[in-house]
């Protein structure tokens, strides 16, 4: 074998070595689960992890290899899903109380196109209650006093803790992103619809993305194809055309500020054209307009689970249904309006460039487990519906993981992804959390 530790393994880069022999399935697995049995105790990304299940799927994989009938691009490659999607024989918990959980009698469409597509599905990640605020018990691999993110917090920091190659996220506002960035890995939401939601727990119907985390945009890629049924390779093609919105800039600490100008440069200096830019005047109301649909669309969902359980949710859920509850439907209907408007403004500036680079976060992974970051820099483009990924770009002084944030146009998902790939050849990032 040409590799030291299965578990650190790119997904491609497995599904590879699985396809021509070089490594089984069942290895791999063993590999997974050994970091997790190492690691988890201290990061909690995980709600379940079906061991018998998985071992039974990866045998049958290596049967399938040794018999030349590989399933797909990810033909023995486990993943870890966040639980808010339905996985069929595993309860659905949603980082909720034991009133909220539901039993997954099939699959979520997204992850029966990974069985097909030949994944090995490992089990649970944790979630923020309902993917909205609240935390759960998952830390930040790279230092566990500090917050991984949310709503995706488990699968973002079982990928950065080399526990599985590949997980879904879900993402209303900033919930992929957001910890990817705070977790120093690779995060995608393709445009809205692209990937479907079937099967998967809403937040908010008209802003709800499935995601994918990985440690390399190239895995990324490959998922998101399967997830898409449609290919997307991630090959670097010609430097690239980049916006740069100074604005964006201000809102960030100094410290994120400055890696955003340095990548900038170190893209400039690599042959992209690096242009700035400034957003339209409907910008401005792109956060709040995508705040009320998020709780008049959380409402709604939730209205009669709220009316017999209302004790049940933590405060802050509690929060976002009781206000989407009272909010007219006038505002709603504004909102909305506001909210397209922008996605069609942007979309114009979005399609003169190649990617809109920008921070995916305020600041590095903030201390403290009681809440998980600001989405401020992601929600626009959950709002506008167009793909977005996190590519991780250098660690802080602290030895947190930093990100830049690249947005595409709408429906350029693989083009995005292929900026994504030259931008990562560029920047280098190699460092992995603390053993």
């Amino acid at each position: 074998m040409d590799f030291d530790d299965p578990a650190s393994l790119t997904a491609a880069h497995a599904a590879s070595l699985i396809a021509r022999g070089a490594l089984s399935a069942e290895a791999l697995l063993d590999a997974c689960l050994r970091r997790i049995a190492k690691s988890d105790g201290s990061v909690r990304a995980w709600v379940y992890v079906d061991e018998p299940g998985a071992r039974e799927t990866a045998r049958e994989r290596d049967a399938e290899t040794r018999a030349g009938r590989p399933r797909g691009p990810l033909h023995g490659v486990p993943v870890g899903i966040k639980d808010m999607f339905h996985v069929a024989g595993m309860t659905t918990t949603c980082g909720a109380a034991p009133a909220f959980h539901t039993w997954g009698a099939e699959d979520a469409t997204s992850v029966a196109r990974l069985r097909s597509a030949g994944a090995v599905m490992l089990g649970k990640a944790h979630t923020t209650e309902f993917a909205y605020f609240e935390p759960g018990p998952t830390r930040n691999p790279w230092n566990s006093a500090h917050t991984p993110g949310g709503s995706s917090s488990g699968s973002a920091a079982a990928v950065a803790a080399r526990m599985v190659p590949l997980a879904l996220g879900t993402q209303t506002v900033g919930s992929v992103l957001r910890p990817a960035a705070y977790c120093g890995v690779v995060g995608f939401k393709g445009t809205y619809g692209a990937i479907p939601t079937d099967g998967v727990v809403p937040l908010a119907w008209s802003l709800d993305h499935v995601g994918v985390f990985a440690r390399a945009v190239a895995d990324v890629a490959l998922a998101a194809g399967v997830l898409a049924a449609r290919p997307m390779e991630a090959a670097p093609g010609r430097p690239p055309r980049l916006a740069l919105v100074p604005e964006l800039l201000e809102r960030a600490t100094p410290e994120v500020a400055a890696e955003v100008r340095a990548a900038a440069q170190r893209f400039a200096a690599a042959g992209a054209t690096v242009s700035e830019v400034t957003l339209p005047a409907s910008f401005a109301g792109v956060h709040a307009a995508g705040r009320a649909v998020l709780e008049v669309e959380a409402a709604a969902y939730h209205e009669t689970l709220y009316r017999a359980h209302a004790g049940e949710y933590r405060p802050r859920t509690r929060e976002l249904i009781a206000g989407g509850l009272t909010r007219p439907a006038v505002a709603y209907a504004r909102a909305q309006r506001a909210r397209l408007a922008f996605r069609g403004d942007v979309g114009v500036l979005l399609a003169a460039h190649d990617a809109l680079l920008s921070p995916t976060a305020a600041s590095p992974a903030p201390e403290g487990l009681a809440a998980t970051g600001d989405p401020w820099f992601c929600a626009p483009w959950s709002s506008a519906g167009v793909p977005a990924l996190s590519l991780p770009s250098a660690l802080s002084p602290l030895g947190l993981p930093l990100a830049v944030q690249l947005v595409g146009a709408a429906s350029r998902d693989a083009e995005l992804l292929a900026v994504a790939a030259w931008c990562e050849r560029v920047l280098d990032f190699t460092p992995s959390p603390p053993a």
